[in-house]
């Protein structure tokens, strides 16, 4: 959400009678509109991701669960908040960009008046209500109940969105005690199910919250009872069978992807002990690469343990996590989430850093697909990518898929604007010149950038003719080598340098968006809205 520009839910009035509180003062005109609640239009103070994906306000959340009432957005579709996961990522962001713009920090908006407000909507929209049984309701933080009771019901629900090849059995979790939250609601005091306290993750399991499941293979019932032991040699043993039966086997990955065995997986890759968190890590790859798995590992709550695994973990467990996110994020489904719960800058410092030739490169594609959507764009721009990758294309460093990558964050207005500042024209024009891009790939890669670059932007052409790339770019066109798709970008280059009329002016963007993209075989809303290209699927088995 927050991808058009206009992120207006729907209308509503102003009064002056309201507070302070209720009405907090900002100029959503000059705030960028993934900063914005979708229901209140407001600057988040506390940002929560529904199963869905998107990003709204914790309270208004709150409003639409204690309504049973689901919002309709601006793109027709419906969000899922029968669950949330604190934004942490765009929580810290918002606080950072209100403190560079001396802007106070966000407060929440008054409860009564986001009822209101949803009311209003409701009185429009009758039709879209849910169930109270679709619906889970907050927890008490102090509560005794165990943080897999409430991941089961989650885990049960999502069942419906996966292929019906895993065949898995309807999970029926222990019976919880709750009450509906008062108006008085405090987001403080209140967590949700989810991942919010990741020190209920444990392993201890008891039968009984399986009983309602088919009878285990015997297979996974001796990889499971070494997993559930308390012996750390059996977790290990457990563990090498697990990696070992899934590293080829596409039927072993599928019917070895349970709740059973994700519960016990979770707590055992934060081990303390670096060989079962290299073998938990590696079997999550492995569990990954199946297509029904990946929308499944990412709401079983795995993605702030690999991202914990990442920052902290053993070199080995670190390589084999980003993996893990490489091929997790191909999903359409878990762009959103991955990029919210905290992967980019982490996957970023892997980029810039891991020893590991094969980590950087699979860091290079998680970010590839992540950056697919625009507000992980935006969120890479925002933690210093554009310097960062600059630099590696000076110095060579996998320069086919950092150039990839560049090619995407050219794409949004942020991106666009931090290459420019970055003086990307003249890096990338003296690559060509240089000879220094190594591959075809990775010389179409750079023009592509710069074509990205060239797109309804008068600054450009002033950067280009004193980078001399209207010589490189007649060099490309009139080459007796290359691709028939590299010579039509680089004279599309030169039709903009050279100010051709339909390059510029009304609606010069949006002819240069078609032009490209016809020329890369990709639709705009597959590119905007996270297509995948074909060659970037995840296939390794460790």
């Amino acid at each position: 959400m927050g991808e058009t520009g206009k992120h207006k839910w729907f209308s509503f009035h102003h009064h002056r009678s309201a507070s302070a509180t209720t009405m907090p003062q900002q100029n959503p005109g000059e705030t960028p509109t993934e900063f914005l609640c979708p229901i209140t239009g407001f600057l988040m103070s506390d940002p929560v991701v529904v199963a869905s994906g998107q990003t709204f306000e914790r309270i208004s959340v709150q409003v639409c669960r204690n309504l049973g009432f689901a919002p309709k957005l601006h793109d027709g579709t419906q969000p899922d908040i029968s669950t949330v996961i604190p934004n942490l990522a765009m929580k810290s962001t918002i606080l950072s960009w209100c403190s560079r713009n001396k802007l106070e920090h966000p407060r929440p908006p008054d409860y009564a008046y986001v009822e209101g407000v949803v009311r209003a909507r409701m009185d429009k929209d009758p039709g879209n209500r849910v169930s109270k049984s679709e619906i889970l309701l907050p927890v008490a933080e102090n509560s005794a109940l165990d943080y897999d009771s409430m991941m089961g019901a989650i885990r049960s629900r999502s069942r419906n969105s996966i292929s019906s090849s895993t065949s898995l059995p309807l999970h029926h979790p222990r019976p919880v005690s709750h009450s509906m939250v008062s108006p008085s609601y405090n987001p403080s005091s209140e967590v949700y199910a989810g991942v919010e306290n990741q020190n209920r993750i444990h392993s201890s399991f008891s039968t009984s919250d399986y009983s309602s499941f088919p009878p285990m293979t015997p297979e996974e019932e001796e990889i499971y009872n070494k997993l559930a032991s308390a012996n750390t040699i059996d977790h290990e043993q457990g563990l090498i069978l697990l990696r070992k039966t899934t590293r080829s086997s596409e039927s072993a990955r599928i019917s070895l992807c349970t709740d059973r065995i994700l519960s016990l997986l979770r707590s055992l890759i934060v081990s303390r002990y670096n060989i079962v968190q290299t073998n938990a890590a590696a079997s999550v790859v492995n569990l990954s690469l199946e297509k029904p798995n990946k929308l499944k590992i990412v709401r079983s709550g795995f993605v702030p343990l690999l991202v914990d695994v990442l920052k902290s973990g053993s070199t080995e467990a670190q390589e084999h996590v980003i993996g893990a996110l490489f091929s997790l994020a191909v999903e359409e489904e878990n762009k959103m989430v991955i990029g919210v719960l905290g992967a980019v800058e982490p996957l970023l410092h892997a980029l810039r850093s891991s020893e590991s030739e094969r980590a950087r490169q699979d860091a290079a594609l998680a970010l590839y697909h992540l950056s697919l959507i625009p507000n992980n764009r935006a969120r890479l721009v925002r933690a210093g990518a554009v310097p960062m990758m600059l630099s590696m294309v000076r110095s060579g460093e996998s320069a086919s898929r950092i150039l990839l990558l560049l090619c995407n964050l050219a794409a949004c207005s942020e991106g666009k604007g931090a290459m420019l500042d970055g003086n990307a024209v003249a890096i990338l024009v003296g690559k060509l010149r240089e000879g220094g891009v190594d591959s075809e790939a990775a010389r179409e890669n750079c023009v592509g950038a710069l074509l990205t670059l060239s797109m309804g932007n008068m600054r450009f052409r002033g950067l280009a003719s004193e980078a001399g790339a209207e010589e490189i770019m007649t060099e490309i066109v009139e080459s007796e080598s290359g691709s028939e798709r590299l010579k039509e970008k680089a004279a599309k280059i030169l039709q903009t340098m050279r100010g051709g009329e339909r390059d510029f002016g009304e609606g010069a963007e949006a002819r240069e968006w078609n032009r490209m993209l016809e020329a890369s075989g990709l639709s705009r809303s597959q590119f905007q809205g996270g297509g995948q290209k074909e060659g970037f699927a995840y296939s390794s088995q460790f």
